[in-house]
């Protein structure tokens, strides 16, 4: 019978934690999130030998002192969850910052291992890590790993098994604190051993976290933190240099480091003078004050020109395929006697809805890999930096703008990267422009109405567009923090990760996720939604009707004169939009099913392209003015029904969830008014 270990990966941000989860899971993870709260949690299976290990990926930290709900998830799990064994991640190029967290995560008592990543930065860097004396010194097993290659894998896994059978017995060396600290400590444990929800085994860490007066651990022990005004019994200030001010938590801090530094000092050995290494050249121009924005402009641009480049040429073919995958349903269902209206919802409902969707994911794929790769490289990270300036005139940091760049994948994860933001005006701001960032599901929409009506300029377009969607939450974020959330902008701390190469299987796993999300809303939400879209299209009580009669037309008509200023003031594109609350890659499938892109489909086949809709589209009175307005318009207005639902969930509170629907809305038409009337009045 096989051996079951867990394992929790636990470490600094940018320590290759996530990459080293992903060479040992690969694609044998699956990704939810931590009960009661939004944070995503990751769990991977790893069959080694005789043993199957779950490893569980915790949020970066850089200490059990938490300060942010990832935080809180990654010490709550190490502490109460129970793992089996700790596999502790420490950037070999930055020890002696990684070693901090360490060294709580030993006072714990729980079974570890170092993962001693990075190696070959470090040495690069001219930094030479005597592994073996490491690990004596601080009495836990240490192994040299690079994730990126796959090196050190399994001497990591062998350890992991010999430590959770208490094969090699670890004895963790013990921080001295000093004697008077010492002291203090020991009596907070006398008094501490009694309460019955006091792990023994933690007793120790529990007491120093008591003295650091550590919210969280006092409230769950019943105990009142100290006031301000009451003085501390014992007079430290003898033990150390430094006026601390009686502060234990400073002490605390402070013993660690000395502690840190005597360990570095015994099994690391530094270049006297640190040279500047590429990643650091390379910031210099990347990071510059006048040159950072329109590199990254440039950059993005040159995405979607790729984007557009290569996903043309292979539209055509998928969407040929679908065309023939229907005709063939259809012949074989018509030789069976099958019903008119079973053949017509399978093919110009089902297949029609879902294809139209499906069509578009080469050039899907080609953005997922390129801001997948701009992510891997550690450049997305300098994005943020380099926006700090702008973000903090408008009263928020550039901690802000990570949740913004993530809404260009999908809004639901930007509104929960949120959290991350410790000032809660900052953090309900930041949730209510986060869903003007264009994500991807609206690319789709932005490919064909580009390819229609703009062809051999859609890459500019589309950058446009996107450019357009950061302008209006910057805008939207500056009347908020004027207005509503008056509040200094916090300061902006940031690490910045190494250049590195982007490994395949590390881009590769990042695709598949994202891609995989969007082909299963294919197969769900767009599925489901393209029968409820050819039902509401084909009949009304009566039965069986021709589309201009049918229960969409019915309500288009009715919604469709507030559209008429904005340049699409037609059912059928008003009940696109409606459906699209559903899922922003359902817009395409309703306007599939309502105009019967089945010839138009056979036609874009044949021309390689999106262009045979443009006889369709401009049939209905789009040109080129109304069809940029009505990008203008899905860009802007309400996001999907899910990404609604975790704004409701962050705010708690359906009045900011409300107001978010009602906003954008506004916001939206505001803008496509403005777009529609101005192009009218340039180009008549």
């Amino acid at each position: 019978m096989s051996e079951k270990i867990i394992i929790a990966l636990a470490g600094n941000p940018n320590s290759g934690k996530t990459t080293l989860f992903n060479s040992l899971t690969g694609s044998r993870h699956s990704v939810g999130n931590w009960p009661g709260v939004t944070v995503e949690r990751k769990e991977g299976k790893v069959k080694y030998k005789e043993a199957d290990i779950t490893a569980v990926d915790l949020p970066g930290t850089y200490s059990l002192s938490p300060y942010s709900i990832e935080e809180i998830v990654a010490r709550n799990y190490i502490v109460e969850g129970n793992p089996d064994v700790v596999v502790n991640i420490v950037d070999a190029s930055n020890i002696e910052r990684n070693l901090y967290l360490t060294t709580q995560i030993i006072e714990l008592g729980k079974p570890m291992v170092i993962a001693l990543n990075m190696m070959d930065v470090a040495e690069k860097r001219g930094i030479k890590v005597d592994v073996d004396k490491l690990s004596k010194e601080l009495g836990v097993p240490v192994v040299s790993v690079v994730a990126t290659k796959n090196e050190g894998i399994k001497e990591l896994m062998d350890t992991v098994v010999k430590v959770k059978n208490k094969i090699i017995d670890a004895i963790p060396n013990q921080i001295d604190y000093g004697e008077k600290a010492e002291a203090e400590i020991a009596r907070t444990m006398a008094e501490l051993k009694d309460n019955p929800k006091i792990n023994d085994k933690n007793l120790r860490w529990t007491a120093l976290k008591v003295l650091e007066e550590d919210e969280s651990i006092l409230a769950k022990l019943g105990i009142e933190p100290s006031s301000d005004d009451e003085e501390e019994e014992m007079d430290l200030s003898g033990d150390i240099d430094i006026d601390l001010e009686d502060d234990m938590e400073s002490l605390i801090a402070d013993k660690k480091y000395g502690y840190i530094s005597q360990v570095v000092s015994k099994s690391v050995k530094k270049p006297k003078e640190r040279a500047l290494t590429m990643s650091d050249k390379i910031d210099k121009v990347v990071t510059h004050k006048w040159f950072g924005l329109p590199i990254f402009a440039l950059l993005m641009y040159g995405v979607f020109t790729l984007t557009f480049g290569v996903g043309d040429l292979l539209i055509g073919l998928i969407e040929g395929g679908f065309q023939s995958l229907t005709d063939v349903l259809k012949g074989l269902l018509a030789s069976a006697g099958t019903a008119e209206w079973l053949q017509s919802l399978i093919g110009d409902g089902i297949i029609a809805g879902v294809g139209s969707v499906l069509s578009f994911l080469p050039g899907i794929i080609i953005l997922f890999i390129a801001i997948s790769m701009l992510e891997d490289s550690g450049y997305m990270a300098r994005v943020a930096f380099i926006m700090d300036r702008a973000m903090r005139k408008i009263g928020l940091s550039g901690k802000a703008f990570v949740p913004l760049l993530m809404g260009f994948g999908c809004t639901v994860p930007a509104v929960m990267a949120a959290r991350t933001l410790e000032d809660e005006n900052d953090r309900l701001a930041t949730i209510l422009v986060s869903p003007f960032m264009s994500c991807g599901a609206k690319l789709p929409i932005y490919i064909l109405f580009a390819g229609v009506f703009f062809r051999g300029n859609e890459a500019n377009v589309v950058f446009s567009l996107y450019f357009l969607g950061v302008v209006i939450a910057i805008l939207s974020a500056l009347l908020f923090k004027k207005t509503i959330f008056k509040s200094k902008a916090t300061p902006f701390v940031m690490e910045l990760p190494p250049y590195r190469f982007p490994t395949f299987s590390t881009t590769g796993l990042s695709v598949w996720e994202r891609v995989k999300s969007y082909v299963l809303r294919a197969g769900t939400i767009i599925f489901a939604a393209s029968i409820v879209i050819w039902f509401i299209t084909g009949f009304n009580f009566s039965g069986p009707v021709e589309l201009q009669d049918s229960f969409g037309a019915s309500i288009g008509k009715v919604i469709a004169p507030v559209f008429k200023p904005l340049g699409f003031g037609n059912w059928q594109t008003t009940l696109s939009l409606m459906t699209g609350l559903l899922a922003k890659e359902v817009v395409i499938s309703t306007m599939a099913i309502i105009y019967g892109l089945g010839g138009a489909i056979g036609d874009a086949a044949i021309e390689g392209n999106v262009t045979g809709f443009s006889s369709t589209l401009r049939g209905v009175g789009f040109d080129t003015v109304s069809a940029y307005s009505f990008m203008v318009f899905t860009l802007l207005y309400t996001p999907c029904v899910a990404a609604i639902g975790v704004i409701k969930k962050e705010t708690n509170s359906w009045k900011w969830t409300g107001f978010s629907i009602v906003y954008q809305l506004l916001v939206a038409w505001g803008g496509a008014f403005i777009v529609y009337q101005l192009g009218r009045l340039i180009l008549g």
